[in-house]
């Protein structure tokens, strides 16, 4: 079940949850991971906007869903959620997912690679 821990301005979610708020066409995915990273695989669909780039490329963000952030570990997926809440972007729309792209692809969640 999603979790919000104590100072954190987002949500923490699992691979499966993350899958489900894809299907049913709530979220939308943005991997902040570099461009090399990237090209080697990705979460299908996902929007490509690096950890340092958010600050300057915020309103790319879709407006409309909810914002599932994912790194290769969880890191920099959790730093970006921190960005956008400075961004006055709702807490309750932003998700950390935790596992990371390696454990999305190697758990056969839909990937793309550039």
């Amino acid at each position: 079940m999603a979790r919000k821990n104590p100072g954190e301005p987002y949500w923490r979610v699992s691979l499966e949850e993350a899958n489900n708020m894809i299907g049913q066409g709530e979220a939308v995915v943005i991997d902040v991971r570099d461009s090399n990273e990237w090209a080697a695989g990705h979460v299908a669909g996902a929007i490509h906007i690096p950890v340092d780039d958010i600050l300057s490329r915020v309103d790319e963000l879709p407006s409309d869903k909810d914002l599932l952030f994912i790194c290769a570990m969880g890191v920099r997926s959790g730093l970006a959620c921190e960005m956008a809440a400075a961004m006055d972007i709702s807490s309750d729309r932003l998700y950390n997912i935790e596992d990371g792209t390696n454990a999305w692809i190697t758990s056969n969640y839909p990937t793309e690679k550039a």
